[in-house]
């Protein structure tokens, strides 16, 4: 759910937020259900076949996909070792159809429109004290806080290789500060507005909209 909205109009797109998600959610548990290689490799098809409907650019899916590439390879090394490499085949087949599934509803998802669904689903555990605002809330600043950590890492990174310093991890310690200043200071916003004491307010949708301002001298 990391990847940016991808503007563009398609069935995919069309379906509402939660009949994605809740595909998601039956594909998810059926892909670990199937012991079968070519009944997942056809499900990664329908995949692929799915970012094609929904007019996806291949440069897109290809950034949101290398990433995890990685891991998928090491996991599926280590299961190709330890259990045999048809296990491998469907461990990385499950992981890479589900994966690539969830980027697509994030892609053709609108990040508002995904919180809503959520509060939608809690509502009935409203007597039991949950708070579908509050929890809404948290899930649209995770959604959009973490991007903004990796611009301001970026950022810490650019400054420190432009004073000569060398890659390793001395860019966390400043990245820490910046990211606790900026939680400070949404904190405080949040109060002002009375999410505190329980009224409902429009932070949430405001910080999916235009985020939060980043401290441009954080890193110094």
């Amino acid at each position: 759910m990391l990847s940016l909205y991808h503007e563009a109009r398609s069935p995919v797109h069309a379906l509402p937020a939660g009949v994605k998600l809740l595909v998601l959610l039956a594909a998810g548990s059926a892909a670990f259900l199937v012991r079968s290689v070519p009944v997942l490799a056809a499900a990664l098809g329908v995949v692929v076949v799915l970012y094609v409907i929904a007019r996806v650019p291949w440069r897109v899916a290809l950034r949101q996909s290398v990433p995890v590439l990685p891991p998928l390879v090491v996991i599926a090394a280590a299961q190709g070792l330890l259990t045999g490499w048809s296990t491998a085949a469907l461990v990385a087949l499950r992981l890479l159809a589900v994966v690539l599934l969830a980027n697509l509803v994030t892609l053709t998802t609108r990040t508002s429109a995904m919180v809503a669904t959520i509060e939608a689903l809690l509502r009935p555990l409203r007597p039991l004290g949950v708070r579908p605002e509050r929890v809404g809330l948290v899930v649209a600043l995770t959604i959009r806080f973490i991007p903004v950590i990796k611009e301001q890492a970026d950022q810490v990174r650019a400054a420190q290789r432009a004073r000569g310093a060398r890659r390793g991890t001395g860019f966390l310690a400043p990245l820490l500060i910046k990211t606790l200043r900026l939680a400070a200071g949404l904190g405080e916003a949040l109060d002002a507005r009375g999410v505190g004491s329980g009224e409902r307010s429009q932070a949430g949708s405001a910080t999916v909209r235009h985020g939060p301002s980043a401290d441009p001298q954080g890193d110094r």
